[in-house]
């Protein structure tokens, strides 16, 4: 019985595996095909009853189930086999129109049909399972090489981050040891190494001379009664201990020994190991990097990955010059500013701003003898009037050191409108944003446009300039241009130097584009938040 059950089964897989190459939707277009085709064929061949043979008629029919084979495989193949071989001895055949299973020519065109049918839809499957195969192979090649790139380009990306990391702390090393102080260095250099390690607190600490230390910066947990800035002495178990004595890489690996506040407020929160490297500049015992984990012990090349790093911090640094720099920048305009606050102030509380009291006034006082008769000057005058006194009110503004009052209530956009609107010449003022941003960032973006704008009226002889401002996620885009000479220089001492201090000042970028004869293009990104 299981024999017998056996052989059908297997016969299944056989011809389950030879039409497994293609896809079910293959198989429906092989037998929609055959639907078509045979009775398509079967109406052709009885209108040319008389001018082809039944060999032709036969011939016709194996062709018709080559088609459907190419097309379906083997098992819509088999089906219009059997198919055709039953129309063609039931409609061309004698006798006409009876099919007879005994018959002997009738076997041998329904096994020559399904020969054929076989053959090609054989040949069709493995056809499409090699293909198929070697879709796969591809695939899985592309994959292997696309996996191979990655990893290829994580590992020059590593590299190349770790060379700059190098790079940058030895700059770090060399400012320090020239006794520089940097508490945003001192926290970048902690969080480097408690990222690289994996540490849940990290330390730098300076020794003094009475053999105390003063915490520098701390990243993840650390005692509230140390901040930065505090002073204690490590107590041995202590590795920061051990290493500032020995002036060697130590470890401890169990805080129940701990006996001052500082390392029994780690051994209360489960830290299982900590490791510490000593700081040496110039031969000099500078200080020390402390890290502490709560999951199992540090590895043991963790010190030597340390040293790497205490090797080049001289702990206080991120590039000095570059912060001078800056520094520098933000007083100038700091400077620059309350001096012109002052000069304007002074010069309008003493002489314009009185003068154009005095005219409103004035032109108030005229406006209220006009005749009824002339509503027509009425209004005219109301309007002028009305006009000088916004003017007086924005200066009083200006005088004081305050954006104007539009900026404030109605936002960039509407400050910006504004602003176009009362320029001498057109501006197109494209706003694609209504997300408003700081305060120190939205007054900068409107006095950089005035001040842009501004120049443009006097120096570039311009028809008219447009203003776009764009968010792109977390800066602020800002692009002024103008059809003018261009011909600008930066650094000419033009008012795009403040421009320039401005920007930077915020931590944000200015780009200007001025080839004569092509007009100007200022380019801004300031970030939605001060830096």
């Amino acid at each position: 019985m299981n024999l017998v059950t056996a052989e059908p089964a297997a016969t299944r897989r056989r011809l389950l595996a030879l039409g497994a190459g293609l896809s079910r939707r293959r198989r429906l277009a092989g037998a929609l095909t055959g639907l078509v085709v045979l009775p398509l064929l079967t109406l052709g061949l009885a209108q040319l009853r008389d001018v082809l043979e039944l060999p032709s008629q036969m011939l016709l029919y194996l062709l018709a189930v080559v088609v459907v084979a190419l097309v379906g495989g083997l098992v819509p193949a088999l089906a219009t086999a059997v198919a055709a071989a039953v129309l063609l001895d039931h409609y061309f055949v004698p006798p006409l129109y009876d099919f007879d299973v005994a018959d002997p020519d009738n076997v041998v065109a329904l096994v020559a049909f399904v020969l054929v049918a076989g053959a090609v839809g054989s040949v069709v499957g493995l056809a499409a399972r090699r293909t198929r195969e070697a879709e796969t192979l591809a695939t899985a090649n592309a994959a292997s090489r696309e996996e191979l790139r990655v990893l290829a380009d994580e590992q020059a990306t590593l590299r190349r981050v770790l060379a700059e990391e190098q790079a940058a702390l030895r700059r770090v090393a060399t400012l320090v040891a020239g006794g520089v102080a940097a508490a945003e260095v001192f926290a970048a250099v902690a969080q480097e190494v408690g990222s690289v390690l994996g540490a849940d607190a990290t330390n730098i600490t300076r020794l003094e001379p009475d053999g105390a230390v003063t915490v520098l910066a701390v990243v993840g947990a650390h005692p509230a009664e140390f901040p930065v800035g505090s002073r204690w002495t490590p107590q041995p178990p202590l590795a920061l201990a051990i290493a500032l004595r020995t002036g060697r890489p130590a470890r401890l690996d169990d805080f129940s020994q701990a006996s001052d506040a500082y390392g029994d407020y780690f051994r209360r929160r489960g830290f299982r190991s900590g490791v510490a490297v000593p700081i040496v500049v110039e031969g000099r015992l500078w200080g020390g990097i402390a890290a502490g984990t709560r999951r199992a012990r540090f590895p043991a090349d963790t010190e030597a990955r340390m040293a790497g790093f205490t090797e080049l911090v001289g702990t206080a640094i991120a590039n000095a010059d570059s912060r001078a720099q800056l520094t520098a920048s933000r007083a100038r305009i700091v400077a620059a500013a309350d001096d012109a606050r002052r000069r304007i102030e002074r010069d309008l509380h003493d002489g314009t701003q009185q003068r154009l009291v005095a005219l409103c006034l004035g032109l108030r006082l005229a406006q209220s003898t006009v005749p009824a008769e002339l509503p027509e000057l009425q209004t005219q005058l109301g309007r002028v009037t009305d006009e000088l006194t916004g003017t007086v009110e924005e200066l009083r503004e200006i005088a004081r050191g305050i954006h104007p009052a539009i900026l404030s209530e109605g936002g960039l956009g509407l400050a910006l409108r504004t602003l176009a609107r009362r320029a001498p010449l057109p501006v197109e003022l494209d706003m694609r944003t209504d997300t408003r941003p700081a305060e120190p960032i939205e007054v900068a973006a409107y006095y950089v446009v005035s001040e842009a704008l501004t120049n443009t009226t006097k120096h570039a002889r311009a028809s008219y300039a447009s203003v776009a401002v764009e968010q792109r996620d977390t800066q602020l885009h800002l692009s002024i241009r103008d059809d003018g000479v261009g011909g600008a220089d930066p650094a000419a001492g033009s008012g795009l130097i403040g421009l320039r201090d401005r920007v930077q000042a915020l931590g944000g970028t200015i780009e200007v584009s001025s080839r004569p004869g092509d007009g100007t293009a200022i380019l801004v990104e300031l970030p939605l938040q001060p830096r």
